[in-house]
């Protein structure tokens, strides 16, 4: 594979990751904000589905004591780059990977995955129907 090529995937995989991020802080947030607001969107049964299975990959991902494959993948890309990432590659990497221990991450991502479960007894997704 070319550096070029590597170069691409591993920003592929970064910007992958950043939306799937984006989606869990997004459903974390929506979903009693929106059960206060009464938006009909946030009780939509697969996207509460998705974002359940999303936040468990997540927290089982972290409680195995492994990273998150999308970091393996990028990780794997990148070290085959022989140049430094590009600026913006490097202010986001810093944004998404934290030094700590990941116990620590454990810790959190078993929690807001608690927290989802309960978001899904409090604001019960249903079959959502167009009409009024």
């Amino acid at each position: 594979m070319t550096v070029q090529i590597s170069q691409v995937l591993a920003e592929a995989v970064l910007a992958t990751h950043l939306a799937v991020i984006g989606f869990n802080l997004f459903g974390l947030i929506a979903i009693p904000l929106g059960a206060w607001r009464g938006w009909r969107f946030v009780r939509i049964r697969w996207w509460r589905w998705l974002h359940l299975a999303s936040m468990a990959v997540v927290a089982l991902q972290a409680l195995a004591g492994r990273a998150c494959f999308l970091t393996i993948w990028q990780g794997r890309l990148s070290g085959e780059v022989g140049a430094p990432p590009p600026l913006i590659m490097s202010v986001v990497n810093r944004l998404i990977y934290w030094p700590l221990p990941i116990w620590v991450f454990a810790a959190g991502y078993v929690a807001l995955f608690l927290y989802v479960i309960a978001l899904m007894r409090l604001v019960p997704p249903r079959a959502v129907s167009f009409r009024r």
